[in-house]
This record gives structure tokens, sequence and C-alpha cells, in this order.
């Protein structure tokens, strides 16, 4: 599997991980030109892919139609370009054609490849590349972890843009994040905009919901087989606590490894989109000291359901638009705490997903609101064009939801609850309080 991110493909260049870590791997690739230093020979970079993909691109069925199209590309005069990006666009787009396969590409990347086919100072031309421009882009992307938040009703939400992995400091960053959401009572992990990266990371992080040995992938690459991965051990903080995955079609790569762990082994809820359905492995090669040509290399195998996600995706459980799916999870989530809270607990989680429902659907009032509008003493309601506000002295002003008749809500507190009292068709108090609460103030409309 590959990142989408230069963090993850960087990385997963440079640490040549093994098939069973489920990231991007390296190929040790010919001597090549620095970048720039020679002119461009589409001929031989053409050669080069065709090469690559013969020897080794994971489906061996498929190797011949690429072949075909890039050589027909070749002999049609379609890569006879002196613009190296115009050739990679075009050498790529043949590539997507026929692959069909998110993990085949092909780019135009002359400072990424000279970053990652330098020897670190001082040391020996054609030794490992440098490692810390990759720590570094790491480091600058919080090893993937881009929000942490406490949601109303201690619902942790973890917002991860990446699965980055460095060694002990994305550990470190990735066990941090499973402390915070050890403190809550339900859990949110987001990875709609998740593109992929290490499967080391996923590992590290489903871990924390699993038994330690519990199987989780294996890789198969031609005749040869991985060995089974297995949850690590000393981890297992969150496990049985509700747990809320979101995904959409932006989901790829080791994101979906980890949305297919919680879905097979039924560790919680996937609310979202299916998806991407980009499964294989794949290995990174430089190309003429200007590209890099990405292909899949292996197929992964799922323990915990016998199958890889190439091409369907990981289905959710709860199926929604990706933009309402951590809305809805929300709700679910404190649903689900109030399933089983005791009486009076039970009664405040409803009334705060009644809140957070109309958060994601607001209800409809009885009146206009300029009917609710004006001063009510310590207390004023504001209406303008987008609806009505709460004002506090020195306080920020904060948006009113409607709940449904003359019943509202906070934007920023949906266990909050201003209920109207109306006479001659305008409101003339409104009691202040909290959901399943008793009324805590009363605000009299000023005369």
């Amino acid at each position: 599997m590959t990142a989408v991110s230069i963090v993850t493909a960087l990385a997963a260049v440079v640490l040549a991980s093994k098939a069973g870590d489920g990231g991007a791997t390296a190929s040790a690739p010919a001597p090549v030109p620095a970048a720039g230093s020679a002119a461009l020979d589409p001929a031989a970079v053409v050669a080069e892919v065709r090469r690559i993909v013969a020897e080794a691109y994971v489906l061996p069925e498929r190797r011949p139609a690429i072949d075909a199209a890039l050589a027909d590309g070749l002999r049609r005069g379609r890569y006879d370009v002196r613009d190296p990006a115009l050739l990679a666009e075009r050498i790529d787009a043949d590539l997507k054609r026929v692959g069909r396969d998110g993990h085949l590409y092909f780019r135009h990347e002359p400072v990424r490849v000279a970053a990652l086919t330098a020897a670190p100072a001082g040391g020996p031309p054609g030794g490992p590349p440098d490692m810390a421009f990759v720590e570094q882009a790491a480091r600058a992307a919080n090893h993937g972890v881009r929000e942490l938040r406490v949601l109303p009703g201690n619902v942790r939400y973890l917002d991860l843009s990446s699965f980055e992995w460095t060694g002990p400091e994305s550990e470190a960053v990735l066990n941090g994040a499973a402390a915070f959401l050890a403190r809550g009572d339900a859990l949110i992990v987001d990875v709609r905009r998740n593109g992929g990266g290490s499967g080391r990371a996923v590992h590290q992080l489903v871990s924390h919901f699993l038994k330690a040995g519990t199987p989780l992938i294996t890789f198969h690459k031609g005749a040869e087989t991985s060995p089974t991965m297995r949850s690590l051990p000393g981890l297992g903080t969150l496990a049985g606590k509700p747990l809320f995955v979101l995904a959409s079609g932006a989901t790829g790569s080791a994101a979906e490894e980890f949305v297919g762990h919680v879905a097979g082994y039924k560790l919680g809820e996937v609310v979202g989109e299916a998806t991407s359905g980009a499964a294989y492995m794949n290995d990174i090669f430089p190309v003429a000291g200007r590209f890099e040509l990405s292909v899949s290399v292996a197929r992964p195998v799922l323990a915990a359901t016998g199958r890889d996600w190439e091409g369907s995706g990981i289905a959710p459980t709860v199926p929604v638009a990706a933009e309402r799916a951590l809305a809805v999870a929300q709700v679910r989530a404190v649903r689900a705490l109030a399933a089983r809270a005791d009486p009076a607990r039970r009664a405040a989680l409803g009334g705060l997903a009644e809140g957070l429902v109309a958060l994601d659907r607001p209800g409809r009032p009885t009146a206009a609101p300029a009917a609710y509008a004006g001063d009510y003493g310590a207390r004023r309601i504001v209406a303008v064009a987008d609806g009505l506000w709460y004002e506090q002295e020195r306080r920020p002003r904060r948006r009113l939801v409607a709940l449904g008749g003359d019943r509202f809500t906070l934007a920023d507190d949906p266990a909050a609850r201003l209920d109207f009292r109306m006479a001659g068709g305008r409101a003339a108090s409104f009691d202040l309080s909290q959901a399943g609460g008793p009324v805590q103030a009363r605000f009299e409309r000023a005369r």
C-alpha cells in the first residue's frame, strides 16, 4: 500500500519496508544521472517503465496489456515530447487506462527523486539515502495525527490525515493519540481524507483495540506469502469502547486496511461511504533521475475476512454521505452511551442526542425569527440573515438552532435548551436549562 502524501511516499521509498509492513516499498534502482543533468530521452524512460512493470507488477496476466499500451504510445509518437511533466502525464494516463489500479502511476518528481537517491552528507555514493528529510516531513505532519478533540458527551475524536511511520517518534505520537482516546467514553476515528501510508502505523493504532497476537494481514507476492502480521503486545487499551470510524471514497490503501480490521473484527461501526478500493502493496522506483514509478507488487488478505479489497473497497455499516458522517457518528455515539447509562444520565444523554440531531438537521420553529428576537434582561436574542443568535454580556455571540416548536439549542452546546413562552404571536420569556435537567433561569422580555 502507498501513501498519497509526500511524507508517506518519501518514507515508503527510503525505508524499503518489507511486504508485511503493508506500506509502499522501494526497489533498488540502477544508477541514474542527477536530476536535470541529462537531456530527456522519452524512449529510454518508456523502456525502463516497461521493464519494471514486466518484472514486478502483481498481476502477471495484466502485464502484457500494460506493455502493449506503452509500446503503442511509443510507436505512435505519443511520448515524443520535450517537457518531462507532459511525458509523465501521458505515461501515467496510459498506465491508469489499462491497469485500472490506483497504485500504478508515473509522476515527474525531480526534487523528491533527488532527495531519495542522494547519499547522506559524508556518506558513500550509492549508500542509503539520508532519513533526515523524511523524518522532518513526518514531524511537520505530526505523524498523521491532524486533530484531537473532545466532543459533547466525552466522545473523543481523532482525525488522521495519513498513517506515517519513521520509528519510535511515530510510535510515541500514535500511542499518545490512543491515550487521549482512552479517556473518552466513546470514540470517533476519522479517515475520510486519509489516502494511506504505512501498514506498520496501522498495526500500531489498531493494536490498541485488539488482544495481543490477533492476526491482521498477510501479503502474497507471486508464489511467496509473507508471515501473517499480528496485533502488538502491551496495548489493547481501547477495546470495548463504542467506536465509530468515518470513511469516504478518498479513504485509500493503508487507511482501508484500518477500516477493514474494524469492520472485519466488528470493533465498531464504519460510518460514511465505501472506501476507494486500493488494496495492493506497491513499490516506488526512481526512473531516469527525475521520475517516480509506483507499481503494485503484492496482494494483501485481511485475516478477519479472508479477502482483499482491491477494486471493491470496504462498505460502511452505516451508509451516509461523507460530509454528514461526523454528525451521524456523534449521534450514534451518544445514543450508544445512553443505552449503557443509569436513568438520570440516560435522560441527559438522550437530550444531547436530540441537540446533535438538530445541528445536522434543524427543526422548524413555530414562528418567524423576529418573533423571538428582543432584549430579555441580561440576555438578548438577535435575528440576522442567517438566523437567531444568543447574546450574553461580554461573551461571544452564540448561534441558536431550532429543535422544533418554540424550543432551541446552542450550536456550541447542543445539550443547552432555550424554551420560549409565546404571547400574542411573539416570545414573552424563555427558560434556560440543560437537557434532562431542571430550569436554571427564566428571562422575561423587556417592555
